[in-house]
């Protein structure tokens, strides 16, 4: 059985081709500038990757060549061999609590609920709308980021502001990256053979978000109505004082969607460092003894401590902690990073193999055998979550 991964961006589209016997990658790649001049795309399957520039004027024509593609590469022999595709949706709201077969309802929904994630509900409606042109008669799976969180109480998910706002206007914590926190939760739960963990799982890359899990389930997130709360990130600022805002708008003459978009995209460790996103760049610059080194130290501190801070809120929260996980750009490839944060949290006796914690991308434990937690680099796969959810509701 083959099933198909895709996420869907305004004006992209990545995708992986599973063969669901023994859930590998077949084929992945992804396709850009859709709409946009200088439009291509790349494929990689066999050990080979091709890339080509060629128009693409909307999602459905990136399907086609996609689909295209997969037969004239011979990666499949026809289109009958697809089974199912499954889409990653980035907001539910509270309604959808797991993945769902895609139907006009849950389409609609995804419409109606385009201001809690204008970027990405109208890019992900545009990819389930190719792929139900170019295949009328294969199953669609939804898996929603937002879905993971839905088992936090009131007490986690509410904000302290007038009740209304929630009733009436839907303000309260939705928590995002919950595919990639699913997938954690269930690979170390099975590498552990334990179902009753308590897990602290840091999801850091550009994005990131840390999430307390329990028996499998969500107890909090960090990030919330939308995902520039919480840690500090890329160009992302986490928590801030709301006041902050309407203090800028006065002294710089901005209004609030402008504000909002510094707090998006020139903020975080691009903001604080004045140097770069890249956490790379600025581990880098820290060598230096100038300003640039400064500069760099400075973002790398409160990086860190940001990050720091909600694992050990969490930990209180969840009465202590089995594991502590490390995924996604970031947490799978940046030793000093995860040295500083385990450092960081030596008072609560974690303690970290300075030689074991060498490693990029790999499964691997790297805490001491006399640690208080258990601390993993766990590599998350959304895009294979994603598939076995897309199995589980087709069959």
């Amino acid at each position: 059985m083959k099933i198909i991964s895709i996420n869907a961006g305004s004006s992209s589209l990545k995708f992986s081709l599973f063969n669901m016997d023994d859930k590998k990658v077949i084929a992945s790649g992804l396709f850009e500038r859709i709409g946009i001049d200088g439009s291509s795309y790349t494929i990689k399957y066999n050990g080979e990757k091709i890339k080509e520039e060629i128009e693409l004027s909307n999602h459905t024509d990136a399907v086609k060549i996609l689909l295209d593609k997969l037969v004239t590469l011979n990666i499949i022999k026809s289109l009958d061999e697809i089974d199912g595709v499954g889409h990653r949706l980035v907001h539910g709201k509270d309604k959808y609590k797991e993945s769902c077969l895609i139907t006009d309802e849950v389409v609609n929904d995804l419409i109606a609920f385009k201001d809690f994630a204008p970027l990405h509900n109208p890019a992900n409606v545009l990819g389930i709308q190719a792929f139900k042109e170019v295949l009328p008669n294969v199953p669609m799976v939804g898996v929603f980021d937002t879905a993971f969180h839905q088992t936090m109480e009131e007490e986690a998910y509410l904000y302290p502001v007038p009740y209304s706002w929630y009733k009436e206007h839907g303000v309260r914590k939705y928590g995002f990256h919950g595919t990639s926190h699913r997938y954690i939760a269930k690979t170390i739960s099975e590498h552990l053979g334990r179902d009753d963990l308590k897990i602290i799982s840091c999801h850091v890359g550009n994005g990131g978000s840390i999430t307390a899990i329990k028996d499998g389930k969500c107890v909090d997130t960090s990030m919330g109505f939308t995902p520039l709360a919480g840690i500090m990130m890329g160009t992302r600022s986490g928590d801030v004082d709301p006041s902050i805002i309407t203090y800028i708008m006065e002294q710089e003459g901005l209004n609030a969607k402008e504000v909002i978009d510094v707090l998006n995209k020139k903020s975080g460790l691009l903001g604080l460092s004045e140097i770069s996103s890249d956490m790379r760049d600025i581990v880098a610059a820290m060598g230096n003894d100038d300003e640039q080194g400064s500069k760099a130290k400075r973002a790398f501190l409160k990086y860190t401590r940001t990050v720091t801070n909600y694992i050990a809120q969490y930990y209180v929260l969840l009465g202590g902690a089995d594991v502590i996980c490390f995924t996604a750009g970031l947490g799978e490839n940046s030793e000093p990073f995860r040295k500083k944060v385990c450092e960081n949290l030596s008072c609560l006796g974690v303690k970290i193999d300075n030689d074991a914690n060498k490693v990029m991308g790999e499964f691997k434990k790297i805490s001491t055998d006399d640690s208080s937690t258990l601390v993993y680099v766990v590599p998350t796969d959304e895009e294979l979550m994603i598939a076995l959810d897309t199995l589980k509701l087709i069959n």
